[in-house]
């Protein structure tokens, strides 16, 4: 519940926002419920994209292409302060986590040679290639989906009842972000497709980039939608005015 957030987690989801709005996300917001869920993001960020476009004429001129808005990217963001709100209770932790290490040295290995091999995979969001997310969603290779499908069972078992997999299965949002006070988690702990921000001081450090999964556009629509109506439900609250339309209230 808001009324209990700890000063710490408040803190995070401030650098989360200050780091989405340094990254050219300038649309930003706290408490967001996302589509195909129940499960509301600490925060989520997103970023306009324009495309070139035919502009509509009276059908006796040549269509021109100009630069018009489309459906742009979203990112969703979960603040944790410390490793017991992430780690599930287990005497198996030290097991489970060396497993998970050697599994994600393999699972890296694996996406730099495939980006080395398969330069397609690559989605180009970076000035230097080394920077770049990898979409390997749509890519079949045996070992690499074994790999992923070993990290996915060990992940279940050392978390337990968590959203992480679940936010990323159900494609809420293009990238997902953890984001971490320095040193309750380490690279190989994170789980599948969530990139990783550790705080540093008043700033967050990207340590690991998350996978880019491609997004619906209606689903990107729907979770902007809800952005700015949490947002205006903020906004009435300040106001005084009635939370009867609120985010709360639109079609799940």
């Amino acid at each position: 519940m808001p009324g209990a957030e700890t000063p710490a987690h408040a803190t995070l989801k401030k650098l989360a926002l200050q780091w989405a709005q340094l990254q050219r996300y300038p649309i930003c917001g706290i408490e967001v419920r996302l589509p195909h869920s129940n499960y509301r993001a600490d925060a989520v960020a997103y970023r306009p994209a324009t495309e070139r476009l035919p502009l509509p004429g009276n059908g006796k001129a040549p269509q021109r292409l100009v630069r018009q808005p489309v459906v742009g990217t979203t990112a969703v963001f979960e603040c944790k302060q410390a490793r017991s709100d992430f780690l599930k209770d287990s005497h198996t932790t030290a097991e489970t986590t060396q497993r998970l290490k050697a599994l994600d040295e393999r699972r890296r290995t694996l996406e730099r040679l495939l980006g080395m091999h398969q330069p397609s995979l690559r989605k180009g969001e970076s000035l230097f290639a080394e920077y770049d997310t990898i979409d390997i969603s749509n890519f079949e290779h045996k070992t690499y989906r074994k790999v992923l499908r070993e990290i996915s069972i060990l992940q279940a078992r050392l978390y337990g009842k968590t959203k992480f997999d679940k936010v990323a299965r159900y494609c809420c949002a293009n990238l997902c972000y953890l984001v971490v006070e320095d040193g309750i988690l380490k690279g190989h702990e994170v789980p599948l497709r969530w990139g990783l921000l550790v705080r540093q001081g008043e700033a967050l450090m990207l340590e690991r980039m998350p996978v880019w999964q491609d997004v619906p556009v209606p689903t990107r629509l729907e979770l902007l939608q809800r952005l700015a109506h949490t947002a205006t439900r903020r906004l009435n609250r300040i106001s005084g005015q009635s939370d009867e339309h609120s985010v709360d209230k639109l079609p799940a």
